[in-house]
């Protein structure tokens, strides 16, 4: 058994397992410049402060907190957002509009460590702020759903759930409830799929029984599937902000319908999401097939940039984590094999024939060619069968013979066949074999 062991929930990559790490990174962060996000970084550590009554109680209650040599009172990041509203907040006046910004980092939670959650884990995280509107909704949905779909899953693998807890609001308002009760139904609303009607208990303690009538029109409204049904459940209460928020919700169906996306989009009003910044539209990318649930959530933050202190800059985005991404593509089959192979392997006969190679090694090198070579002497056969072991597509070959009439040979370790080039064209060569020439 090793002295030393990692922590619970902090994970080790080794290179085949980073390889995989590093395959949702690219994917990620070719899809979001293709949306014209650009890429942004942070600090790992910030100011409790920062995130205490501002992400909400779950991750209070989850913070990797203490006190530094300072004195300062810090935290390891349990996620962006707030710090993404600060850096924003700081220097939004010099910043074009809309703000398209993500990034992919490490952050930490100090939870129970279960299939699916670690206390250390990646995210890509995506924003956009300064846009009011519902296009931007519809940007960061498009985004969410091109950041699964890049890796070959479909609308058979899952599927975006959306909600509005505007509406909730709105609606509980007209029900007669004051802000008050309805941010404490909002909160057992979030909890309810998981908790059923013990949900409502902290509620209860609070502000007593809930009635039963209102309890029932709250569960009927919780079983709302499409906009037609949204629209038919407020009817009885038509006009100011409810109906200027089913326009809304028509123009983000409509606009997710046009890019084709609709296929992949579920009205579902049972999501809020816990995290107590959430303003307006909602979201969240589920497993339709196994039991990973939640594979990525988002919505509006439209208050958050200034509470911390910045301008009145409306905001929206979404995160999505790699331990259950990976996960999932598992599951599917869909995570490829990774082979960490060198394009070309060198093998030399003796010392003359290693101090022959090293300036063709070098200019590959520089060239980007990804080139290995012994780095001690061995029989000329097992130098072969090595290269031929390691993945590489190519074997240059300085042997005695070679070097006596100034050639290298070439082989094809795929093919199998082999020619021989004078020495001052290796490079040259083994570009064009690399790239097809």
């Amino acid at each position: 058994m090793p002295l030393f062991q990692s922590l619970p929930g902090f994970r080790e990559f080794y290179p085949e397992a980073l390889a995989r790490r590093n395959h949702l990174f690219r994917l990620w962060r070719q899809t979001a410049l293709t949306f014209g996000f650009v890429e942004y970084d942070a600090p790992v550590l910030e100011p409790l402060e920062l995130y205490k009554a501002k992400s909400g109680e779950e991750i209070e209650q989850q913070l990797f907190s203490f006190t530094d040599k300072g004195g300062r009172e810090v935290v390891l990041r349990p996620e962006l957002t707030p710090t993404a509203c600060r850096m924003v907040g700081a220097k939004a006046n010099a910043l074009k509009r809309p703000i398209k910004w993500f990034n992919i980092g490490e952050f930490y939670r100090y939870e129970r460590a279960q299939k699916g959650r670690e206390r250390s884990f990646s995210q890509l995280n995506a924003d956009i702020f300064g846009e009011a509107g519902v296009e931007a909704d519809i940007e960061l949905i498009a985004l969410l759903v091109q950041c699964l779909t890049a890796f070959g899953l479909t609308e058979q693998d899952f599927q975006v759930r959306l909600s509005d807890r505007d509406l909730w609001c709105y609606y509980l308002e007209a029900l007669g409830l004051d802000e008050a009760r309805v941010r404490a139904l909002l909160v057992a609303i979030d909890k309810h799929e998981r908790l059923g009607d013990a949900a409502f208990k902290n509620y209860a303690d609070q502000f007593g029984p809930l009635d039963a009538v209102l309890k029932g029109k709250i569960l009927a409204f919780l079983q709302i599937k499409s906009l037609p049904q949204i629209e038919t459940a407020l009817k009885p209460f038509s006009g100011g902000k409810l109906d200027a928020r089913i326009a809304d919700w028509r123009r983000l169906l409509d606009g997710l319908a046009a890019m084709n996306l609709a296929r992949f989009v579920e009205v579902d009003l049972g999501v809020v999401r816990g995290l107590a910044y959430y303003t307006g539209f909602v979201f969240e990318a589920f497993d339709r097939k196994g039991d990973l649930r939640a594979l990525a959530g988002g919505g509006r933050y439209n208050d958050l940039v200034k509470k911390l202190g910045g301008p009145d800059l409306p905001a929206a985005g979404f995160a999505i984590g790699d331990v259950t991404m990976g996960l999932l593509l598992e599951q599917r089959g869909l995570m490829p094999a990774f082979i960490n192979a060198p394009d070309v392997c060198v093998a030399y006969d003796g010392e003359a024939g290693r101090l022959a190679a090293f300036p063709d090694i070098q200019t590959l090198r520089a060239a980007g060619v990804r080139v290995e070579y012994p780095l001690k002497e061995l029989a000329f056969g097992k130098q072969l069968k090595a290269a031929l072991e390691s993945g590489a597509k190519l074997a240059l070959i300085y042997g005695g013979d070679e070097l006596a009439r100034g050639v290298v040979k070439l082989r094809d370790l795929t093919e199998r066949h082999e020619r021989e080039v004078p020495r001052e064209q290796v490079p040259a060569a083994v570009r064009d074999f690399l790239t097809g020439a």
